[in-house]
């Protein structure tokens, strides 16, 4: 996780913002994974030549996720308490998609968020996308991601984000 975290994330790292440390984000993994989730925490990695090149995961959303505890809606979104609602089945969050920097530009990234959204049986999936992330969002946007609000998670040194979301094939 760490050695494509840092092969993919390579100016992120640089730039020196505590939030996109190697130790933070291994730290945000760790919860990720945590025992509470395994039963709902779904991966994809991809190797190439027989080394990782790109890996992608995320969870089904609990009944009261922390997920949406400061999610500030658009004004797309007219009831805030019905479109946060969980029931542990409703949503999938996708939390992360990383391609290393050597293979990027090749649709990998498309061919990992594919693989894992198109396996789900979740009505619909979020995801969180730094709002100046160009080439991310360009690409989100391409596979049928719309914005819906905005949150600033509860980790340390998080930055503001973009709150995205998509229905999901399967529902």
């Amino acid at each position: 996780m760490a050695d494509i975290y840092c092969r993919s994330y390579v100016d992120a790292i640089a730039s020196g913002d505590p939030f996109d440390s190697p130790d933070e984000f291994m730290h945000r993994f760790d919860s990720y994974t945590s025992p509470a989730r395994a039963s709902v925490f779904a991966m994809v990695i991809a190797y190439l030549d027989g080394k990782p090149a790109g890996q992608t995961w995320g969870w089904t959303l609990s009944p009261k996720a922390a997920w949406w505890k400061n999610f500030q809606p658009d004004n797309t979104i007219t009831d805030r308490d019905v479109f946060t609602d969980e029931d542990g089945a409703r949503t999938f969050a996708l939390s992360e998609i990383m391609v290393c920097a050597e293979h990027t530009g090749h649709g990998l990234a498309r061919a990992l968020h594919d693989k894992l959204l198109n396996s789900r049986c979740e009505q619909r999936s979020t995801l969180l996308v730094e709002p100046n992330n160009d080439r991310a969002y360009r690409a989100y946007r391409n596979w049928g991601w719309i914005r819906v609000g905005i949150t600033k998670p509860s980790w340390p040194d998080a930055p503001t984000f973009d709150v995205l979301i998509r229905e999901l094939p399967l529902a």
